[in-house]
């Protein structure tokens, strides 16, 4: 088999800043993106929803591109930009004509050695962040299941546990100090990377992140509060009410191995077992056969972009008529066989080809895709950020194509046990439901 061989090139500025570029000149496109190591999981305490906050915060103009220019010379260049945050990391970026980079360049630099915060904006931005949870949790059909309502039941640590959207007298009570220390304490170039994929030549891409970011100051390392969490030796269950949706739901959350470990990547292909769409275990079993639920859906959430505790996670939306003991039993019947039986080795080299499709397929969504929260930028940005070794990019399938039966199966019964797990039910409040004891 020929090995992959993604091109990219690596370089750590002076002041701390990983340059990533990846040259692809099979379309005249080039895409920025800036990840920063400050997520959901690494706000500090007492200021919930900061790591979102800031990356509306990031949009509102700096010193030399004043508030909206950013978008607008995006815009006019013919291409699009956004952002996002998770667990571990918030990015930015921009995909635009190759002959637009260094415009592309001079934006990030300056917002990130000058982004304009003041009064005015925070106080905007915290209203739209407060609009945004109203418009895609409180008023929305089982808004928030179950990436909101998981964590505060399955995790014992405030990192892990806390409401990540942001509570909102937390978000009340920042200051502009607040927000002012919170940037020059986490958008430093030492906490981040830049990445340049597309049509740029490895060499033009490094003398450029040069010129536009070297002469930004280093920051003192952020230091970051331990996520790690004490052994979880007991099943936890949650209850949630459902004020609009009419249907029982419940997620079912077991903790992962620790990332890059041989345990990982067996626990990766079994995730794959139980929920590949239509023909993972569980909604062949719970949807078709037994016809107990009408959604049986769930996973492994970007595997690769968690750099700490994290689930795999099932989703089931059953019938009403059957109560949520009775379900949670035929997602147990599920998990007993595979942990009784594991798997084939013909169903392990099935789902070995779908993973490494899959793969490559995450890899070419980052070329010219606009998107980028799976593609090769954000597995790009990961390695960088967590293991400080983006070619692990060309080597990271062979740990999941050497995985055997016999791994996966001792995954199945090491991790996939109830004291091992947490649960949320989220019941409806408009239909009477039997609820689970």
């Amino acid at each position: 088999m020929n090995r992959l061989h993604v091109a990219i090139e690596h370089k750590k500025l002076a002041n701390g800043l990983h340059v990533v570029v990846a040259p692809d000149s099979t379309a005249p496109v080039v895409t920025v993106g800036v990840y920063y190591k400050i997520g959901f999981r690494l706000e500090p305490r007492g200021r919930s929803g900061f790591a979102h906050l800031f990356e509306h915060m990031m949009f509102q103009g700096s010193a030399n591109a004043p508030k909206m220019q950013h978008i607008k010379l995006i815009n006019s260049s013919g291409g699009v930009l956004n952002g996002s945050t998770s667990y571990d990391v918030t990015n930015y970026y921009e995909a635009v004509p190759s002959n637009a980079l260094e415009r592309v360049l001079w934006l990030e630099a300056d917002r990130m050695r000058a982004l304009k915060v003041d009064d005015e904006n925070l106080n905007n931005q915290r209203d739209v962040v407060k609009e945004e949870v109203r418009v895609n949790v409180m008023n929305e059909p089982y808004g928030g299941f179950p990436w909101l309502d998981m964590p505060p039941v399955a995790f014992r640590n405030w990192a892990n546990a806390h409401n990540f959207y942001g509570d909102f007298a937390d978000l009340d009570a920042a200051h502009l100090g607040d927000v002012q220390a919170f940037f020059k304490t986490y958008y430093v170039p030492n906490n981040a990377v830049l990445l340049i994929l597309g049509d740029v030549k490895p060499a033009e891409g490094l003398a450029l992140a040069e010129k536009y970011f070297a002469s930004i100051l280093a920051g003192a390392p952020p230091v970051f509060a331990d996520p790690s969490e004490p052994e979880q030796t007991e099943e936890r269950r949650g209850h949630v009410e459902e004020q609009f949706g009419t249907l029982p739901a419940m997620a079912i959350g077991y903790l992962l191995p620790k990332r890059r470990t041989a345990d990982w990547c067996a626990m990766a292909l079994l995730d794959q077992a139980l929920h590949g769409g239509r023909a993972g275990r569980l909604y062949r079993e719970l949807v078709l056969e037994e016809q107990i639920a009408v959604e049986a859906d769930g996973g492994i959430d970007d595997l690769f972009g968690y750099n700490g505790p994290t689930q795999m996670t099932s989703r089931i939306m059953h019938k009403p008529e059957h109560s949520s003991e009775a379900a949670l039993a035929a997602f147990d019947a599920v998990i007993h066989q595979v942990q009784e039986k594991g798997i084939s080795a013909d169903e392990l080299e099935q789902l070995k080809v779908k993973w490494r499709s899959d793969y490559y397929a995450t890899l070419e969504a980052g070329r010219g895709n606009y998107m980028p929260k799976y593609g090769l930028m954000h597995l790009l940005a990961c390695f960088t950020l967590f293991d400080n070794e983006p070619q692990l990019v060309n080597t990271i399938l062979d740990g999941f194509l050497a995985v055997t039966p016999q791994q996966v199966h001792s995954v199945a019964k090491k991790y996939l046990r109830n004291e091992k797990r947490a649960i949320v039910f989220r019941t409806p409040a408009k239909t009477n439901v039997k609820e689970a004891a």
